[in-house]
């Protein structure tokens, strides 16, 4: 893809404006949302390539392309947005997820559901993928991501200027103030103390 603009991933639903960390709609997180239009073309790929091979993972394990010609055809034919340079794995998620309801026959797509998901109805595998996707997002941001923002929060909020109220609660600011949270306060953010 030399010399070509990276789209968003964005589906339209984005789910971030309302406070996830992982939008339930493209599974970007959500400072990726946020900075897209100012990531350069490398920190695009990046994302995207992420989001393919969690993709790719959840779908592999629900289906098989045994023809992606045939499967791209027919995306091209039903005008079905796709990104060429990635998977068939992804071309076919995105069969499915616009499709669902109305396909009666997948292997006409170049594909069939592996033995376990063939008594499924679409529409009911289209929602287990969206969701395992966003799960593989979500475990991937909280195991990636999370610390170091953690991190980042606690050198503000701990050795910063009374800017945040765990400083300020502490009652020292500044320079003084320690480098983890007392254990008086430490029960106050489990969440973070686990993770850290």
């Amino acid at each position: 893809m030399p010399n070509q603009t990276i789209k968003t991933p964005c589906v339209g639903l984005c789910s971030t404006v309302y406070g996830d960390l992982v939008c339930r709609g493209c599974k970007r997180f959500h400072h990726e949302v946020i900075q897209w239009n100012g990531y350069n073309e490398e920190e695009k790929r990046a994302v995207w390539l992420r989001l393919e091979q969690l993709l790719v993972q959840v779908m592999a394990g629900k289906v098989e392309v045994f023809d992606p010609k045939t499967l791209r055809g027919q995306l091209e034919q039903r005008k079905i947005r796709f990104v060429p340079h990635q998977s068939e794995y992804c071309w076919a998620y995105q069969l499915i997820a616009r499709g669902a309801r109305v396909i009666n026959n997948l292997e006409a797509y170049g594909m069939v559901l592996l033995p376990e998901f063939r008594d499924w109805a679409l529409p009911e595998l289209r929602d287990a993928i969206d969701r395992e996707f966003f799960i593989l997002s979500e475990a991937h941001y909280q195991r990636y991501i999370a610390p170091g923002f953690l991190k980042d929060a606690w050198v503000t909020d701990w050795r910063g200027q009374c800017g945040s109220w765990l400083a300020c609660d502490s009652g020292v600011s500044g320079a003084n103030a320690p480098a983890y949270p007392p254990q008086s306060q430490a029960s106050q953010l489990p969440h973070l103390i686990h993770i850290a």
